[in-house]
Formats: C-alpha cells, sequence, structure tokens
C-alpha cells in the first residue's frame, strides 16, 4: 500500500479493507516502483493497487528487473480512460487479472466496480459496474437531459455514500448536489451498452480549439505510442485565433530527445491537425498528487509561463 492514506482510495481499499479481512498490509512511506516490486515479491503480497501512473513505474521496473508475482491475485487498476488501457492490458498479462473502478472522495470508492469475473475489455475499457447501493446516470451538462447508452456525458451519482456537504461550504454543496440528490461529480464518462460505465476524463480538462471538443486523453494515448515518448500530458492554453491550443509535457525515453516537429509528423494524417500539439517541452517528471495523479492545473500554469518569456 503505496497510496497515501489520507485519500479515499488508500484509506477504504487499504485500512479499512485489511481491518475488515484481517489481511495484513506492507504500508510504504512513498510510491517508489522498484522497492514495491521487491517487497511484493519477498513478502508475497496478494493484493496491489493504483492508478495508470502507478502501474506504468511498476511495469518499467518489472523490465529492467523481473520479479516472482504469481502471488498476485488481483487488486484495482482505475481503468477506461483512453490513455489507461493499453498499461491496464500490459499490467493483466504481467501481474494478475486487476479489476478497474470508480469512485471519489464525495461519492466513495466503490461507486462502480469489475467483479472477478468480468471480462478482461470490461476490466481494461471500461470503470466498473454501478455498486450496490448507487444509482449512476449521464446527463447533457447543459440541458440537464439524460443521455443514451453510449453518448458521453457528465457523470452523476445517487447513493448512501453520497457526502452531506462540504464542510461550511454551502453554495459549492448546492452546486455539487441537487434537489434531487444526485452528485455532479465533473467528471465525463458514458454508460457502455453492457451497463459497465467509463470515465473518459475531466469536463476542466476538455480542450476547446477552434470551436472543437478535444480530449486531451485521446491525444496522449496517441503520443505514447511513439517509440521515444514514455508518458505525456496535454493541456489547453489561451490563443488569441483558436480560443485555445494543445500544448504536451512528454518524458523521453532514457537516451531520446524529442522536438515539436518530431511529434508534429508523428501525429499528421493520424489525428486531426487541430488536436496535435502547437507546444512541446520535455519534462524529467510531472506534477502529481499524493495518490499519483497528474496536476494539470500546475501544468497549464507552467505552459503559461514558459510561453510568455
Amino acid at each position: 500500500m503505496y497510496l497515501p492514506l489520507y485519500h479515499l482510495y488508500g484509506f477504504s481499499e487499504g485500512i479499512l479493507m485489511s481491518m475488515a479481512t484481517g489481511a495484513r498490509q506492507l504500508v510504504t512511506q512513498s510510491f517508489d516502483a522498484c522497492e514495491s516490486l521487491r517487497l511484493l515479491e519477498a513478502e508475497r503480497a496478494t493484493i496491489l493497487y493504483g492508478f495508470d501512473t502507478h502501474f506504468k513505474d511498476l511495469l518499467e521496473a518489472y523490465r529492467q528487473r523481473p520479479r516472482a508475482t504469481s502471488s498476485i491475485r488481483t487488486g484495482i487498476l482505475a481503468s477506461g480512460m483512453l490513455s489507461s488501457i493499453s498499461v491496464a492490458q500490459e499490467a493483466r498479462r504481467l501481474f494478475g487479472n486487476f479489476l478497474s473502478g470508480y469512485g471519489m472522495s464525495e461519492i466513495g470508492v466503490g461507486a462502480a466496480l469489475s467483479a472477478l469475473d468480468s471480462s478482461e475489455r470490461q476490466c481494461v475499457e471500461a470503470s466498473g459496474y454501478p455498486a450496490p447501493g448507487y444509482e449512476i446516470k449521464i446527463i447533457d451538462p447543459e440541458t440537464g437531459r439524460e443521455q443514451p447508452v453510449g453518448t458521453p456525458g457528465e457523470i452523476l451519482v445517487r447513493g448512501y455514500m453520497v457526502m452531506q456537504g462540504y464542510y461550511r461550504k454551502p453554495e459549492e454543496t448546492a452546486k455539487a448536489i441537487d434537489d434531487d440528490g444526485w452528485m455532479h461529480s465533473g467528471d465525463m464518462g458514458l454508460i457502455r451498452a453492457d451497463g459497465h460505465l467509463r470515465l473518459m476524463g475531466r469536463y476542466k480538462d476538455m480542450l476547446k480549439i477552434g470551436g472543437e471538443n478535444v480530449d486531451p486523453l485521446e491525444v496522449e494515448a496517441y503520443l505514447v505510442s511513439h517509440p521515444a515518448i514514455k508518458a505525456a500530458a496535454v493541456v489547453g492554453v489561451p490563443d488569441a485565433r483558436l480560443s485555445e491550443i494543445a500544448v504536451a509535457f512528454l518524458q523521453a525515453m532514457p537516451g531520446q530527445q524529442l522536438t515539436a516537429r518530431e511529434v508534429a509528423e508523428h501525429c499528421r494524417g493520424r489525428i486531426a491537425s487541430y488536436k496535435i500539439p502547437r507546444h512541446v517541452f520535455l519534462v524529467d517528471a510531472f506534477p502529481m498528487t499524493g495518490s499519483g495523479k497528474v496536476q494539470k492545473s500546475k501544468l497549464r500554469e507552467d505552459a503559461r509561463r514558459r510561453l510568455e518569456t
């Protein structure tokens, strides 16, 4: 358990589940992929949790030094987003049959979950099936109308685990929870034909380029198909003509160098021209939250600073 215990994921799936089942938990002070694999092998850990950012590093550490992982029974690798699918597929091949899920502090960590008998596609291409006690629906954020199966919109959740409200913030609470008890997540997703939820990203991270909606996760998923790119994060910055343009922050593979021209050539003819990042910045690491998510707000600020100088 390398997830921070003050986040719901680590607290619920870590502390509470260990107490409920009598499981022994290996707690690390921070996340280190090599150390995590060493511990996993030495202690024969049976369950492993995390986001795709953790599993990318675990897979890289495994390729550099394979470890015995046959003790792993399952775990949760939150998937469904385009950028996480290939990671989830490889993690299942090397480590075990991980499940997928969807949750947040305001609604509980398991609002949607896969099952042990879910298919591989349901576990890597979706974010779980609505869990007992939860209702999930997708609405058009502009009209409030419920969206049909397969149509993206905002994810709304209702159930006994939904929070009462934000502490001493009645206005914020009223914006988040409507009169019918639905929590407006701010996340984009859809309900698949098999009833599974698929998380597609945060609405606030969506780009509006020349009047077109652009999902940064789609661009990121394509960028990492380049053999020299280890990881990618795409954000938007203001533009006088197009309203917004895409900027890519990239981590290169060891010993590799990249230019904006090379990235553009890799994308040209394969994704729409307006989706191609206009600027590329190479970084050693991304700013991350304690739970292992990229802090895109900080990347947006960084992009603005770099482009203003």
